[in-house]
């Protein structure tokens, strides 16, 4: 062992352990020991908002997400330009799927890689899908599709459009709604 405090194991690495060790026990008994022990060092402490492991996506989650996203939505769907972006990218299919794919991408940098929180993936949709990114980008689409046809923002007698507008108010619904998600620390 060395001085450097990043070789110092901490309360993630023993609960890392503690599930490695989980999926390799068969009988059912000793299995729920260690689900118990696991429990157990996760609630060790009084943890701050932030160093926190964050796992699965649950209705708190969803409410986080979908505050974050109105947070951010809101003045989207008061200003005209929402509108007007959204009517060059109807016209512009490669500029849609770029906009598309950013908004993935800076929900996923946000959640994932800019390291606000330890966000583990937790039983993937399909093996794959993590559920918090579905659930961010959920509450994005549904919150600014809502409020956009509420508030007459949209009219769906051209769909197209209608999508491209609420793909412009998603790129900063999807920022609100990862650091809705992360920054409660759930």
């Amino acid at each position: 062992m060395t001085d450097d405090a990043s070789d110092t194991p901490t309360l993630v690495d023993l609960v890392d352990d503690l599930e490695a060790i989980e999926a390799t026990i068969e009988d059912e008994r000793a299995r729920d020991q260690i689900i118990e022990a696991i429990e157990t060092a996760r609630n060790i402490g009084a943890q701050p908002v932030f160093g926190r492991v964050i796992r699965g996506f649950d209705r708190a989650d969803l409410t986080e997400a979908t505050v974050g996203a109105l947070v951010f939505g809101i003045p989207m769907f008061v200003e005209g330009g929402t509108n007007e972006v959204g009517a060059y990218l109807a016209t512009r299919p490669l500029a849609i799927a770029a906009t598309a794919l950013l908004v993935v991408g800076l929900t996923v940098g946000i959640v994932y890689v800019a390291d606000i929180q330890d966000v583990r993936i937790h039983e993937p949709f399909f093996g794959f899908l993590p559920r918090r990114l579905v659930g961010v980008l959920s509450a994005s689409l549904l919150t600014a599709a809502v409020m956009m046809t509420v508030w007459g923002r949209v009219d769906w007698a051209d769909p197209w459009l209608a999508v491209s507008q609420i793909l412009v108010a998603m790129v900063p619904m999807s920022i609100g709604g990862a650091l809705g998600d992360l920054l409660p620390g759930s």
